[in-house]
């Protein structure tokens, strides 16, 4: 990991996960969300399925391009297994998929496109507006309610104009691990992208989802170029509808400027009594 200061932390584990000699993972307590010390937050399981995936039949000029989750239900903070497989072959496109479990039981699945890399004549085509200036090392931000001693802390934030996870969005955040995803491994773009990515939602928060039951059932991260350093922006909003659902919406950047996309389906609803 970088040696930039970081603000100081609680301590936690030095891995989000550990590889064990059966070829699952550990989880450590460092995976487990706001929600609950017990289940994860969605970003590291992600990011473990993503390596999966991109280590799968890898060739070289190729990249995965776009990454689909489907959250089935809670991933809790204990032993995962992985499998990946090609859905369709191709030369200069494939179509892979990925399920992680836990006990045997299917909790998150995940496929992904894989494509040759555009060649060096394509034009740099980028709209997006530019992110803000990344900010000066901050204390802690919490998150009212939340399990803040796994996933939160294991993160670095840095919220613009004295923002945090309680502002009312749309929101923008800078955020860079301060753990690899695996002991002994470095991170990938791809795991660090996907580490991050289910936040985007939680970065846009504009529903009440402390009276109410707010939650995703899904991230799609689609990346037109490999982000570059630790270091990613976050520049997120949420759309809404009476008698509809939510859609959380998020760009993606690095230092450098724009690499990608997130989306994320979200469920809205009342909380039921009890």
């Amino acid at each position: 990991m970088s040696t930039e200061p970081a603000c100081a932390a609680p301590a936690f584990p030095a891995s989000f996960y550990r590889e064990l000699a059966d070829g699952s993972f550990e989880s450590t307590s460092a995976t487990a969300g706001p929600w609950s010390p017990k289940t994860q937050h969605a970003g590291p399981p992600s990011a473990l399925v993503g390596r999966a995936l991109e280590r799968h039949a890898a060739r070289a000029g190729s990249r995965i391009v776009r990454v689909t989750v489907e959250l089935l239900r809670p991933v809790p903070v204990a032993d995962l297994r992985v499998e990946v497989r090609t859905v369709r072959a191709g030369g200069r496109v494939e179509l892979l998929e990925g399920e992680l479990t836990a006990d045997g039981e299917p909790v998150l699945l995940a496929r992904a496109w894989r494509m040759v890399a555009s060649p060096a004549a394509t034009p740099s085509l980028r709209h997006s507006p530019p992110a803000p200036p990344k900010p000066a090392p901050q204390a802690a931000r919490t998150m009212t309610g939340a399990h803040l001693d796994g996933y939160v802390s294991a993160m670095e934030w840095r919220f613009p104009d004295g923002h945090s996870f309680d502002s009312v969005g749309p929101g923008t955040v800078w955020a860079r691990q301060r753990i690899p995803l695996v002991a002994g491994e470095r991170d990938s773009p791809l795991t660090r992208a996907l580490t991050l990515a289910d936040s985007s939602w939680a970065v846009a928060f504009e529903l009440d989802h402390h009276e109410g039951l707010v939650i995703n059932t899904d991230i799609t991260l689609a990346l037109h170029r490999a982000p570059v350093g630790e270091w990613l922006c976050l520049r997120s909003e949420t759309a809404a509808s009476p008698a509809g659902s939510g859609l959380a919406t998020g760009l993606m950047y690095d230092e450098t400027g724009d690499c990608g996309r997130v989306l994320q389906t979200l469920l809205v609803t009342e909380r039921r009594p009890g």
